[in-house]
């Protein structure tokens, strides 16, 4: 009979899934050396290599293919029992897993501080990624709510607004268009945009709205984050269109400035996901309960 440990086998399902020991052993919060000591023994315990290293790739043999599709399933019957339990405790305790993109952290904290004061006991992990890498989480079931812009069409989910998401098209204080009113659409296609990757939702947007218009589109470079695209607007590289809560905390409030565009600001709204048919934990309930009473007041 093998002796194999419930940590040896999470720290298998996690090097598997990420396809990387040190991303892995961030996951977890250990060293790396632990992560691949844990490998080491449970290889030796199954008695044939489960995964092929060259280099920093790391790939699954067909014994690790194998052990991986049992871990998924073992990890989701338990995650059911963690459900369990939690509702047997109520509120008392529990675990909250919430994935969210990379624009939300201008608001995620203040929707979680106060839920965090009124369940002191609740343990919430926050993983704050780009939509790519959230759909990836949202695919692979890892966590019990998921927060963004742009629902995706690929997977079936059930998906709930719960609080406005305005976009505006942001330029340079001194931008020649800064004091004009109700700009027509069409202004745009002599101006040159900063953007997102590809495949994030304000691009998604941006982009069927000039296609929409047919009106082309200037692309003059890409950027990888909402703070990176204010700086280089706010140097007069070009125009952006990003979420209004990016601004919420803007310190520099002389450099940016919105423009009056025609149909803007694009009137969108954050969702809160879920895969479609998954239970919810007493929890991640009791969070949504919490969003649907307290976000008028959180941000009236």
């Amino acid at each position: 009979m093998m002796r194999i440990t419930l940590r040896q086998l999470s720290t298998f399902e996690a090097v598997a899934r990420l396809k990387n020991f040190s991303a892995a052993a961030n996951e977890m919060y250990v060293s790396q050396p632990t992560v691949s000591k844990q490998i080491k023994a449970l290889q030796e315990e199954v008695g044939v290599p489960l995964l092929e290293q060259i280099g920093k790739k790391v790939s699954l043999t067909e014994a690790g293919k194998e052990l991986y599709a049992t871990c998924t399933q073992w990890m989701e019957t338990w995650g059911r029992f963690e459900q369990t339990i939690a509702n047997l405790k109520g509120m008392k305790q529990g675990k909250l897993r919430i994935s969210a993109v990379t624009t939300t952290k201008f608001f995620m904290p203040r929707l979680l501080g106060p839920f965090c004061s009124e369940y002191p006991n609740i343990d919430i992990s926050l993983e704050v990624v780009n939509r790519d890498r959230l759909l990836e989480r949202l695919a692979n079931n890892e966590d019990d709510l998921y927060i963004m812009g742009v629902p995706p069409e690929e997977i079936d989910v059930e998906a709930e607004p719960f609080l406005d998401n305005p976009l505006v098209v942001l330029a340079p204080a001194g931008h020649p268009l800064a004091n004009e009113k109700q700009i027509p659409f069409e202004r745009l296609a002599s101006e040159k945009f900063l953007m997102r990757e590809r495949g994030s939702g304000t691009r998604i947007t941006l982009e069927r709205l000039f296609a929409e218009r047919h009106v082309p589109l200037n692309i003059r470079m890409e950027l990888g984050s909402n703070e990176a695209i204010k700086q280089a607007v706010a140097g007069g590289l070009g125009l952006a269109l990003l979420s209004q809560s990016t601004l919420w905390t803007e310190t520099s409030q002389k450099e940016l400035t919105t423009l009056d565009v025609e149909g803007f600001p694009v009137m969108r709204a954050w969702y809160v996901l879920r895969p479609k048919g998954k239970p919810l934990s007493v929890v991640a309930e009791h969070f949504l309960e919490f969003l649907r009473e307290h976000i008028r007041l959180l941000f009236p």
